[in-house]
């Protein structure tokens, strides 16, 4: 995909830190739910983070999926959407804006390795529908932190139909 047909979502803010990094959307087809962070505040969370310089994309969400939620195993998984993004990282207290992918992950069992979590990441493992999490997302929106998520959140809901799920 060339960089002008990428969306660019948020509102752009003074002293943006640039980041290039993406996000995991995972998928339980026995619950038809969604994993996500809980976060301190009440905001779910799409377990991301930041690219290491060489890291491949799919590695590198891959590891950040697994370091914070500690799911690792997965039947399917495929980059469905990527963004360049402008938000307020709470966890960092920063501005940010960058090229964001994202991968739709579907889960083959809910196995889990011990997670990693940085000191500033303070959330936990839950399983909600696509309206909790869309919900929670809109109800959190008003500076535009979370359209990008919205928008991922979207093709995966338009892909797992493409696959065959019933969501």
């Amino acid at each position: 995909m060339h960089m002008n047909t990428i969306p660019e979502f948020g509102l752009k803010r003074e002293n943006e830190v640039q980041v290039k990094g993406g996000c995991g959307i995972i998928y339980d087809p026995e619950t038809n739910k969604f994993a996500a962070g809980q976060q301190e505040n009440g905001v779910y969370r799409l377990f991301s983070g930041g690219l290491k310089d060489t890291e491949e994309t799919k590695t590198g969400i891959l590891r950040e999926i697994e370091e914070e939620s500690g799911l690792y195993d997965f039947s399917h998984v495929e980059q469905i959407a990527e963004a360049i993004t402008h938000f307020y990282n709470s966890l960092k207290d920063s501005n940010r804006a960058g090229y964001a992918a994202c991968l739709l992950c579907v889960l083959n069992s809910k196995n889990t390795k011990p997670t990693q979590l940085e000191e500033h990441e303070k959330f936990y493992l839950i399983w909600i529908t696509a309206k909790e999490l869309r919900k929670n997302w809109e109800d959190h929106n008003t500076n535009k932190d979370y359209e990008h998520w919205l928008y991922f959140l979207n093709k995966a809901l338009i892909r797992l139909k493409e696959l065959g799920y019933q969501i």
